[in-house]
Parts: C-alpha cells; sequence; structure tokens
C-alpha cells in the first residue's frame, strides 16, 4: 500500500471518532490491569508517530532524490513497548524495523534527537552520528544499540555472544560495558527465523543454557506474516517456538501497545531473573510494502491490505488513548500533525546536509584502525608461563601453543574456545595444556557449529573481551565467512569506531597433509577471506614466526579492535626437519618479539631470482634453493607472513634486487593469493619478469591424487630454470 493511504487513513480514521472516555490523571493505568500509566502511553505513542513521520519523510526524499533508505517500521511500531520494559542499560541489537524502539529508548535517556540522527542516516549524511553517512542503522553507542546492517539474522549469533559474555566478563573480573543482571535483547523478522543463521543462535543459545551457562537473551520475533512477498505459513512461528524445551515463550499483539508492554515486561523480567533465553513473539502488519520499490498489490489481495490497514499500531494506540480518556480526537490529530511538521522541517535540513565524497572519507574507520594495528606490535613477549627450556627449538604446533600460554597470561581478557581446544587439546594437540593452566571460564569447548563460534566471539568482543576462537578447519571457515565478512569486519566501519569487536580467529589450513585429506580437511581457497576490508591475515609458516605474529595479532586486536585472522599450516605443525632426515631445521626457538603487521622474511641473497611464497610454499622454496645453489643458480626465498595486508615494500625491494620473480602460491590458480601479489608488484612499478606456480583450479582429492593438483617443489624448481636460463 501506498505512504498516502496509510496517512490519509490514520487522518480519516480518527477524524470519525469522538471522545468517549472520563479523563484520567497522567499517572493513572491507561487501561485496567495494566502498569502503563498515561504518561507513559503518550511517550511510547510520540515514539510511534515519531517513526511512522521517519517513514513518509524517507518515501519524500527518495521522491526528491535526497534520500537512498526506505525500509521502515510502519506496523512494527509497537515495538517502543519493549524498550519501555527494559532498561536503558541493556544491549540491544534490532532488526531493521526498529524505529520505534529506537525512539523509545532514545527518550528515556536524553541526548541528541534521534529524529534527526535517523534522518541523517536516510539521506547517507557524513554528520549521521552512527555511520557516518556508511548505512542507515539503528545504533548510538549512549543507548546501548549496536548496530546492525543485517537483513537475514545474521546479527543472532552476536547477540547470543553478548548475552554470554555479561555473566563470563564478570567472572573474569573484566570491566563490560554491561551491568552484571543486564538483557540482551535481539530483534528480527519472522522471514528471517528461518534462515540457518538464526536457528543456529537459537539452538547456541538453548544448547548453553541446557549446560547451566547464564543465557540472558530476550529473542523478539516481529511477526508481520511475509518476507518480502513470501507469505509465513500461518502459526508457523507459535508452531515451532510456543514448546520448545528450554526456551520461554511469551506473545502479545504487537499492535496493541499495552498487551506489548505487558508481555516485554513479563519476558524481560522472566530472562533478568532466570539468567535464561526468552522467546517473545509479537504478531505485527506491515504497512507501505516492504521498501519504497515494491509493489504490494503484485501480490496481497486489496481485502489483505485493507485488514492490515484496520490493525494500524498508530490507530490502535490512539483510539487507547481516546477511550481512557488521556486525549480526544482532536488532540490525537494536533499531535500527529505537529509531528509531521517537526519531522519535515528535519528532513529538509537533512537533505542538505554534506555526503561522503572522497574514498578517503569513506574508508576512514577502517584507515584508522589499520593504522592502530600496524603500531601494536608487542616489543617483548612473556616468557614466564612457559615450561621447559626457554631455549630449546620447538616446532610450529609447540610455538603457538606456548604463545598462546603467554596470551592467556598477559590478557586477562583472552578467552580460547572452539570445538575440541580443551580438554582434547585440539585435533593436532596445539591447544593441549591450556585448559590445566588456566580455567574453563577462559578455555572451553563448544558446540559444532561455526557460525555459532564466530558469533560468540563477535558478541565477547563487543563485551570487553578478547575472543581466540579456533575454527577447526579453513574448509569449516566457509559455513560462517559472513559472521566476518557482514558482522565482524564492518562494525567499526558502520559505527565509525564507536563500536568494536577485536578478535583473532585461529584456522588451521591448506594442503599437504599426509594420510588425512579431502577437500574438508585440506583446503587451499583464502579468496572469501582476502577480499574482506579491514581485517588482518596472518599466514606463518616457521616456529618463531607463528609465536611473534600470534602476539602481534593479540595486541593489534586489542589495541585497535580489528579482526584479524590466523591461518595455521596443518602439514608443517610437527615438522622438525627443512633439507634431510634429522637436521631439525624446521625448528626454531621461541622468539624474543613481535614481528610487525606487514612486513616479510627473507632468506638468502641470491641475485638470480626471487621467490614470493608463504606457509607451506616456504619450506618447498628453500628446498628447491638449495638444490638450485649446487647447480650456480642464486635463490633468494622472501616468506611474505601477512595476506593482509600484503608486505608491498619488501615484496618491491626483493623483487627489484634480481628482476626476476617468481610467485609460488599454494592457493588456487584463479582467486588465489598470487593474483593480488603480482597485481601489487605492478601497481607499484616493478618491470621484471614474473611467473606464478599455483595449486589448480580444482577441490583437493583423497590419497596420493593431491599431489596432482597441488604445487610440488618439481613445479617450482622448473619454472626457477626455465626463468633464469629460458629452458626447463
Amino acid at each position: 500500500m501506498t505512504a498516502e493511504r496509510v496517512d490519509e487513513h490514520f487522518t480519516a480514521a480518527i477524524s470519525a471518532l469522538t471522545e468517549t472516555g472520563s479523563r484520567r490523571g497522567a499517572d493513572d493505568p491507561v487501561s485496567a490491569d495494566s502498569a502503563l500509566t498515561v504518561r507513559d502511553c503518550l511517550r511510547l505513542f510520540d515514539a510511534q508517530l515519531g517513526s511512522r513521520h521517519l517513514d513518509l519523510a524517507a518515501r519524500w526524499l527518495r521522491a526528491r532524490g535526497s534520500g537512498y533508505y526506505t525500509i521502515g517500521s510502519s506496523g512494527h511500531e509497537g515495538n517502543c513497548a519493549v524498550a519501555a520494559a527494559l532498561r536503558p542499560t541493556d544491549p540491544a541489537l534490532l532488526h531493521y524495523r526498529s524505529g520505534g524502539f529506537f525512539l523509545a529508548r532514545a527518550a528515556q535517556v536524553g541526548g541528541s534527537d534521534p529524529l534527526r540522527d535517523v534522518l541523517l542516516g536516510l539521506v547517507a549524511a557524513a554528520d549521521d552520528p552512527i555511520a557516518g553517512g556508511r548505512h542507515k542503522v539503528f545504533g548510538r553507542h549512549d543507548l546501548n544499540i549496536i548496530p546492525q546492517t543485517s537483513t537475514i539474522a545474521s546479527h543472532l549469533p552476536r547477540a547470543v555472544g553478548v548475552a554470554f559474555s555479561v555473566a563470563r566478563a564478570r567472572k573474569l573480573g573484566v570491566v563490560s560495558p554491561w551491568s552484571q543482571d543486564a538483557v540482551t535483547v535481539c530483534s528480527f523478522g519472522d522471514a528471517s527465523v528461518n534462515h540457518s543463521t538464526a536457528v543456529g543462535a537459537i539452538n547456541a543459545a538453548l544448547h548453553a543454557a541446557y549446560q547451566g551457562v547464564p543465557m540472558p537473551l530476550l529473542l523478539v520475533c516481529e511477526d508481520n506474516g511475509l518476507g518480502i512477498s513470501v507469505e509465513t505459513p500461518r502459526d508457523w512461528i507459535a508452531r515451532t517456538y510456543r514448546n520448545r524445551d528450554g526456551l520461554a515463550y511469551f506473545d502479545a499483539d504487537g499492535t496493541d501497545v499495552v498487551a506489548t508492554f505487558e508481555a516485554s515486561v513479563a519476558a524481560a523480567a522472566w530472562v533478568r531473573r532466570r539468567r535464561r533465553p526468552a522467546f517473545l513473539h509479537l504478531r505485527m502488519v506491515r504497512l507501505m510494502g516492504h521498501a519504497g520499490s515494491d509493489y504490494e498489490a503484485a501480490y496481497r489481495r486489496p481485502d489483505e491490505i485493507a485488514a492490515d490497514l484496520a490493525r494500524d499500531p498508530l490507530l490502535c494506540t490512539a483510539k487507547l488513548l481516546i477511550r481512557a480518556g488521556a486525549s480526544t480526537p482532536d488532540e490525537v490529530l494536533r499531535r500527529y500533525e505537529a509531528m509531521r511538521s517537526t519531522v519535515t522541517a528535519l528532513a529538509e535540513q537533512a537533505a542538505r546536509a554534506s555526503r561522503l565524497d572522497s574514498a578517503h572519507a569513506v574508508i576512514s574507520p577502517l584507515r584508522e584502525s589499520m593504522r592502530e594495528a600496524l603500531c601494536a606490535t608487542p616489543a617483548s613477549l612473556v616468557a614466564s608461563v612457559r615450561s621447559g627450556d626457554p631455549g630449546a627449538p620447538v616446532t610450529v604446533a609447540q610455538a603457538i601453543n606456548q604463545a598462546l600460554h603467554d596470551v592467556l597470561s598477559r590478557y586477562p581478557q583472552a578467552m580460547v574456545f572452539g570445538e575440541d581446544v580443551a580438554r582434547k587439546g585440539g585435533v593436532y594437540g596445539v591447544t593441549r595444556g591450556l585448559l590445566g593452566k588456566t580455567s574453563s571460564a577462559r578455555v572451553f569447548d563448544t558446540l559444532l557449529d561455526e557460525q555459532s563460534i564466530l558469533g560468540l566471539a563477535l558478541g565477547a568482543g563487543v563485551s570487553g573481551l578478547l575472543p581466540i576462537p579456533e575454527i577447526q578447519y579453513l574448509a569449516y571457515l566457509h559455513n560462517a565467512a559472513d559472521q566476518i565478512r557482514g558482522e565482524g569486519a564492518t562494525l567499526q566501519f558502520f559505527s565509525n569506531r564507536q563500536y568494536r569487536n577485536p578478535m583473532v580467529v585461529r584456522v588451521p589450513g591448506y594442503g599437504y597433509q599426509k594420510g588425512f585429506g579431502g577437500h574438508f580437511h585440506n583446503d587451499n581457497s583464502v579468496a572469501a577471506l582476502r577480499d574482506i576490508p579491514g581485517i588482518v591475515i596472518a599466514s606463518p609458516s616457521r616456529p618463531d614466526d607463528a609465536a611473534a605474529m600470534l602476539h602481534t595479532c593479540t595486541a593489534a586486536a586489542d589495541a585497535s579492535g580489528v579482526v584479524c585472522v590466523f591461518l595455521e599450516p596443518i602439514a608443517l605443525y610437527h615438522t622438525r626437519d627443512l633439507y634431510d632426515d634429522g637436521d631439525g631445521l624446521w625448528l626454531a626457538p621461541y622468539p624474543a618479539a613481535g614481528v610487525p603487521i606487514g612486513r616479510a622474511r627473507t632468506y638468502g641473497s641470491g641475485a638470480d631470482l626471487t621467490i614470493l611464497t608463504f606457509a607451506n610454499g616456504v619450506r618447498m622454496s628453500l628446498r628447491v634453493a638449495r638444490k638450485l645453489e649446487a647447480a650456480g643458480i642464486g635463490v633468494r626465498v622472501v616468506d611474505l607472513r601477512w595476506l593482509a595486508p600484503l608486505p608491498v615494500e619488501d615484496m618491491l625491494r626483493e623483487a627489484t634486487a634480481t628482476g626476476r620473480v617468481l610467485i609460488v602460491d599454494e592457493t588456487r590458480r584463479t582467486g588465489g593469493v598470487g593474483e593480488g601479489v603480482l597485481a601489487e608488484l605492478l601497481a607499484n612499478g616493478y618491470a621484471g619478469a614474473a611467473n606464478r606456480v599455483a595449486a589448480e583450479d580444482s577441490f583437493i582429492p583423497l590419497g596420493d591424487a593431491a599431489q596432482t593438483v597441488l604445487v610440488s617443489e618439481d613445479a617450482v624448481e622448473a619454472a626457477v630454470v626455465t626463468m633464469v636460463r629460458g629452458t626447463p
């Protein structure tokens, strides 16, 4: 239905009413057996009116070419009563139709004008106080509303993490932005509840609560019966969640502000007292279609649209106030028109606001975060918790294990968690002993769901903790990559750095495992990570670098809130030798200092050719370089170490030194790391010869067949000889 029809229907319906109730005082209940007073109901009505006129203004702004966002809250304004039932200190992660909630909470707290704030977001103004013109989001730091851009419930895993972290931060003695009895509220639509993200998050909340882990989470499903044009089956939400074991269920007519308030009060009190999750089901309507370009009449019957108009929550609240004698029809209309005038005047100002006008301005939160991360290299590493000879050489796995011990000692807010990391100590023993040296509050096993693991980390990071989650294999990361791309990496961008979620995601990966393979345990694709703006990707190969880089990532996450992904080469975990059996040359002492982000490591000073490589490619290339040295070809090997940001300065220097570059890339030919390396060399003026060996565009098969699609030492040797001598 059109905005004009909704607007006109409200005015006509109120004009047709007559005053029926005797006057009630401001402190009287607005209806029998309700704790909601006339004064508070009028405040909620103002929030509803403001939300409605913001939606009308959004369409007006778009029609004149000044606005860009028209997914509104019309029909969902009853969620203002949810805000009234909660404390403004309760963390909130909101659905994109939560305008009423946002305005009601802002009225509780005061501060900047929320109407102006939303309008600045609608026009993508640079002065938008939360996102700085990068997106229209409901978020404000002083309101404890964490901004979300989600449309498919991808914020639910984070909400579970926030709820988990309320008690966990207190248990660890860590300062948290949330009070110890806080309730985390998360709202979403009835269509989104069917997404695997929502299903997994709700399951994770129940899984935790079942084990006695505090989980003060209020899930608010705003059910308008539609997912754009697709109807939600009648009673589907109630049938699915009313009798869910371990999940308290509350419901109300979301168009009835009193019923919504009473149900919200009961649900919030239950969660706050029991510290367990609850599901609040609010039956809403959707007015004005899904968005400005949506032609609702193409998929809905006229009688369905008319029935929704009759349930307009503004109309329902206005009738309640009139029946209660709290207002007359004329007073309601004057209030309605006064809000229109206020919003219209603010919208005209917003339309003239300055916009982001350069890439430099758009990227500034990411650039500032990365600049802080680059300066966060620890000058010295903790050694007090390590056992044995501190100078004894260690493997990659041992180095990472020792580094995790040290990190847990240095950062009291740090937690290590994931599948099998605690009692078992990880599939490859990398986290063995951590639990015994700390506690189950800091090192713990999670359920087998990567989406929930990362969501837990995102919620912990925004709650004052320093999460170090493990994704058991690189291939498993793809099940949940949007938690990094759509939620983790975007938070500083869409909050102008007012909110941060520091984390270091450990991911065992790459190929070349012997005796245990197949594409889920040997995965050589990192393309899904490398195009995410603002994250750090570490890829160590040697033990000393592994420990030093893990310390650097932790320091960077803590200092700048950046998301770091730490890729660990499984095939090198327990490798001891480099050239010959028993030489022990792949072992190294635990390092004394961190490694700066974006700096490579060079082996040798050969003058004939430079190999740029990383992870397993380093060991292969060093072996090839030694073999070719005996044949009179001098090769220097550069371990990139960082895949984002790439060590461009070091790459260019070492490439220019020989004038010949071979990129040894164990990722795939298409979308592999080598593409980015070559592009950076050319973009920065490298004019010498260049070539690349990379894995085939194939999944990795089981057994010895894997070697046919992965980079081999023979392939590297042949490529070097061809570049230097012209023939293989």
